[in-house]
């Protein structure tokens, strides 16, 4: 009686179809965000100096004298105008005018509505005062059992303090939208009830725009992002 032996079978090769697109999804994984990043920070810039060079003298323009539209030059004369505004906004006299140019805005009805609000939004995004949120936290958010990533911004204070029918310290916690996290809900919560969590803000933030598909460490979830390590001294 003969004994017979099962010969493995033999790895199933690759064609070369399943290969030449493995390598296209993989050279699309690297492109494409570059590609997104530089085409972003093109139309930018062009935009800008869509906006700005209309304003500026002819004799300013370096195509004048080089014959070639050079992109990013509107860039260029913002940021000159701004640090030049900013400047002049500093001193006594720019101070004055500030305050008639703002004093004429507020005899203006619309105008004025209009003005105040855009000031507000402007001095909340770009004060250089710390405005950012303090911690990322979990929040049991719309029911119990269910949980959101939100952010505290500051302590509950004044009427809004001492409406909400709790001793406990209160904070505000702004809970984002997914996957555009500039629009949320503003929410109070007993700082009690809510989850504080190691990773950044930042880190939290990336969580909420890929709806949970980007975490902070992706090798580990479970154990916070390694911070870069600091520069020696």
């Amino acid at each position: 009686m003969s004994n017979f032996s099962a010969d493995p079978e033999p790895p199933k090769r690759k064609s070369l179809f399943a290969g030449l697109r493995a390598n296209f999804l993989t050279g699309l994984v690297v492109i494409a965000p570059i590609g997104l990043t530089i085409w972003l920070i093109w139309a930018v810039i062009g935009w800008v100096d869509g906006f700005v060079l209309p304003f500026v003298p002819n004799r300013f323009k370096p195509e004048q004298y080089i014959g070639i539209n050079l992109r990013g030059v509107g860039v260029v004369f913002f940021l000159v105008f701004t640090v030049l505004i900013g400047w002049l906004a500093k001193g006594l006299i720019g101070r004055s005018l500030l305050r008639w140019g703002e004093s004429l805005v507020a005899r203006t009805p619309v105008v004025r509505s209009v003005y105040n609000g855009l000031k507000q939004i402007a001095e909340t995004v770009f004060a250089q005062s710390d405005t950012s949120f303090d911690r990322a936290v979990l929040l049991e958010y719309p029911r119990k059992g269910l949980w959101a990533v939100a952010f505290i911004s500051t302590d509950a204070r004044g009427e809004i303090d001492e409406s909400i029918p709790s001793t406990e310290q209160k904070v505000a916690v702004f809970l984002p939208t997914t996957p555009n996290p500039t629009s949320g809900f503003l929410l109070f919560a007993r700082r009690s009830d809510l989850i504080e969590l190691e990773m950044t803000v930042e880190d939290a933030a990336k969580l909420v725009i890929s709806a949970g598909l980007v975490y902070p460490n992706a090798k580990d979830p479970t154990r916070p992002a390694e911070q870069p390590a600091q520069a020696a001294e």
